[in-house]
C-alpha cells in the first residue's frame, strides 16, 4: 500500500471526513485491521481563507507547495489537496513535487460521465463557481456542461460554506435553501445531476435529498486516492 500525503485543514471539518473515508475504504477493500497509510499537513485555515478573499493566490500557492514538499520528503507517494477550491493551485503544487497529485475534478468528472450525466449543477465556493480552473477542466477535458447558480444563488451557497459548514454548523434552513436552489436549477437550467463541489457540502446534503444523481466530491476523491494507494 502506498502512503498518501494530505494537504488538509481547509477546512478541518472536511479533512476529518477525508480521514474517516480513506480508512473506511481501505478496510472495506482489505478487511481485518487494515487502514490507510497517511501523512497529513493541516493548515490554519484562517491564514488560507484570508489569502483567498484578498486574491493572494500566489501567497497561498507558496504555502501549499512548501507543505507538499514536506509531505513528499516525509515519504508520501501520492498527494491529495483536500479541498475543491484550492485545486486552483493544483499545477503549482504538482510542479513542487515529483509524486503524483490526484486531482479532485478529474475523479469527479469520471464519475459524472460514468453516470451518464452531462449537465450537472456545480455547488461550491464562489471561487470554484465563478473562476475557470474547475469548470473549464470539466468542459475542456471531459466535455461536460456544468451549470452554476445565479448571483443570488452563488452568494447563498458560498455564505453557507464559510459562515456555517467550515465552522461545524449544519442548519435545517441552509439545507432547505440548497435543496430549493437545486430545484430552481432543474426547472430553469435543466440540470441532470448535482456536483457537491465543495468538500464541506457533504455535511449538509446528499443523494438522499434528490432524485437525480448527486456526486459527493469528498468521497469520490477518497475513492480515487485509495485506488491509487492500492494499485
Amino acid at each position: 500500500m502506498k502512503t498518501l500525503g494530505l494537504l488538509g485543514g481547509m477546512s478541518w471539518e472536511s479533512t476529518a471526513i477525508y480521514y474517516r473515508l480513506l480508512n473506511e475504504i481501505v478496510r472495506e477493500r482489505l478487511g481485518g485491521l487494515h487502514s490507510a497509510k497517511l501523512l497529513l499537513h493541516s493548515f490554519d485555515f484562517a491564514e488560507i481563507a484570508e489569502r483567498q478573499h484578498h486574491g493572494d493566490w500566489d501567497g497561498a500557492g507558496v504555502l501549499l507547495a512548501d507543505a507538499a514538499r514536506k509531505l513528499a520528503a516525509g515519504g508520501a507517494e501520492g498527494l491529495l489537496i483536500c479541498t475543491n477550491t484550492m485545486h486552483k493551485l493544483a499545477d503549482q503544487v504538482q510542479a513542487a513535487v515529483s509524486i503524483p497529485l490526484i486531482h479532485i475534478a478529474d475523479a469527479t468528472a469520471v464519475a459524472v460521465k460514468g453516470a451518464g450525466v452531462r449537465r450537472p449543477a456545480l455547488l461550491a465556493t464562489r471561487f470554484t463557481m465563478e473562476q475557470d480552473f474547475y469548470k473549464g477542466r470539466l468542459v475542456e477535458k471531459y466535455g461536460l456542461q456544468p451549470v452554476v447558480p445565479n448571483q443570488a444563488g452563488r452568494d447563498m451557497v458560498h455564505r453557507v460554506i464559510y459562515d456555517e459548514l467550515c465552522q461545524g454548523i449544519v442548519s435545517a434552513p441552509s439545507k432547505a435553501a440548497y435543496v430549493d436552489e437545486v430545484a430552481r436549477l432543474r426547472r430553469d437550467e435543466k440540470i441532470d445531476g448535482v456536483i457537491m463541489g465543495c468538500t464541506e457540502i457533504t455535511m449538509l446534503i446528499g443523494a438522499r435529498d434528490f432524485d437525480i444523481p448527486v456526486f459527493d466530491t469528498t468521497r469520490i476523491h477518497a475513492e480515487a486516492a485509495v485506488n491509487f494507494a492500492l494499485s
